[in-house]
């Protein structure tokens, strides 16, 4: 164990859970090992804190929806856990509700232990590698995630995957923000750069269509408060928003403000995707952190990812990772307050 850092928890193994904390920038985040989960995040001159976590490791494996984890190998949905891949057949664990696959599985890279690899002051490199054939994947996936507070408020988050079968890949930051200290983020103001979105089914599946935003409830181009979504004709998120065809160079892609606190985040990504989820499912029968409750709303999430089911839509930017490829994903979540 590096100096610096404590044991959070040991798993049902005796594997000991790392807390790595790093501060810069005005900023300090705690860090766990397990599920290269930020566990903590606080703001100089803000004293709440600024994401949803649990105090002990308990609380993270009975009872957590991935707070602050990096599910993987492929975060997000696959319909029925079926895809094809150069006409190859897979099956992967259903783990939502036995319909869909979500987040990699039951044990994905946001539920597995990582290994510190590097470390510094300001910044952590977490590695992990999902084995072949782990809720039916191929291939050995190895993945790579750094936080780095970078300056100016900026957390930084990059993820790096390498493979030696093609498999679907894909890797998100699932912090669930909350800007102002309170009960839930109705308070809270988005603006997010997408024209278009993507419907979805029953099981939360994109049915294959690109809609545009224009005169629905989510044209988030202006100003939108998130209370709205719980109003007549308003929507609970659990969407993708279509930001391009394909990863692109590092680009600002949304907003987020409480006007109670004066805070404000603002995202910049690679990524051709955002998955807004606002916590409409977030129940917790344990405390979070200082004792506060988490209902519904409690948080929200900022998902920069490839759109959700890629693997089995041609129109869809492409999620499949191949041997000799590299995959690369960089998100800066960037704090202020006023």
């Amino acid at each position: 164990m590096s100096a610096g850092n404590e044991i959070f928890g040991r798993l049902a193994s005796g594997e000991a859970v790392e807390r790595i904390t790093i501060a810069g920038g005005g900023l300090t985040a705690h860090v766990l090992t397990w599920g290269a989960v930020i566990q903590d995040l606080r703001l100089e001159g803000h004293d709440a804190p600024l994401v949803l976590g649990f105090e002990d490791l308990a609380s993270y494996l009975d009872h957590s929806p991935y707070f602050g984890a990096t599910p993987g190998r492929c975060a997000n949905r696959i319909a029925g856990g079926r895809f094809s891949i150069d006409g190859t057949a897979y099956q992967l664990e259903c783990n939502e509700r036995g319909v869909t696959h979500l987040h990699g599985g039951s044990d994905g890279t946001g539920r597995q232990n990582w290994r510190i690899a590097a470390q510094g002051a300001d910044f952590v490199t977490l590695t992990v590698t999902d084995p072949a054939g782990r809720a039916g994947y191929p291939g050995n996936c190895a993945v790579a995630c750094t936080y780095r507070l970078s300056g100016g408020g900026t957390l930084s988050v990059a993820y790096e995957a390498t493979t030696d079968a093609p498999t679907p890949a894909n890797l998100c930051q699932h912090s669930y923000f909350i800007l102002d200290g309170g009960a839930d983020a109705f308070g809270h103001e988005i603006r997010l750069a997408a024209e278009h979105y993507l419907p979805v089914d029953e099981n939360l599946i994109p049915t294959g269509e690109v809609r545009p935003v224009a005169g629905t409830p989510f044209d988030l181009r202006d100003w939108t408060p998130l209370r709205r979504q719980t109003e007549e004709g308003g929507i609970a998120f659990d969407h993708n928003f279509c930001l391009s065809a394909a990863r692109q160079e590092k680009r600002p892609v949304a907003e987020v403000r409480s006007p109670l606190s004066g805070v404000s985040l603002s995202v910049s990504t690679t990524e051709p995707g955002v998955q807004l989820y606002t916590g409409a499912y977030v129940d917790s029968p344990v405390p979070g952190l200082g004792g506060r409750h988490y209902g519904p709303f409690a948080g929200f999430c900022l998902e920069t990812q490839v759109w959700p089911d890629a693997v089995n839509h041609g129109n869809f930017p492409d999620a499949v990772l191949r041997p000799g490829k590299a995959l690369r994903q960089e998100t800066d979540y960037v704090f202020r307050k006023a």
